[in-house]
């Protein structure tokens, strides 16, 4: 595994959400409402936009055009209209340090 930082554990406050972009892959970087933290492609694969410009709540991330809400942890979508999962990444906190390895996919 190669973990590569992405950006600070100060840099979101739970519930929220941001694109990165690494190894040419743009991630959302998302704080979940209870705190924890997941990578996940930012392509919502319904509709081709970005989820990190979505909400975050509940353990899952919200498509903002269309509703489709994607599990955080196994990137399925918990609604129509999408029906293709997005990929999850592995992610690990260290040293205040947000780290994700995009060559795991979870998945």
């Amino acid at each position: 595994m190669t973990y590569q930082v992405v950006c600070q554990e100060t840099d979101l406050e739970p519930g929220e959400v941001e694109q990165v972009t690494i190894n040419g892959m743009d991630l959302a970087i998302a704080r979940d409402s209870d705190g924890s933290w997941h990578a996940l492609s930012d392509l919502c694969t319904h509709g081709n936009v970005s989820l990190s410009d979505g909400d975050v709540e509940d353990g899952g991330i919200e498509c903002w055009k269309h509703g489709s809400i994607f599990d955080l942890r196994t990137g399925k979508p918990r609604q129509l209209p999408a029906i293709h999962p997005v990929t999850v990444y592995a992610l690990k906190l260290e040293s205040g340090n947000v780290l994700v390895d995009t060559n795991s996919p979870l998945n």
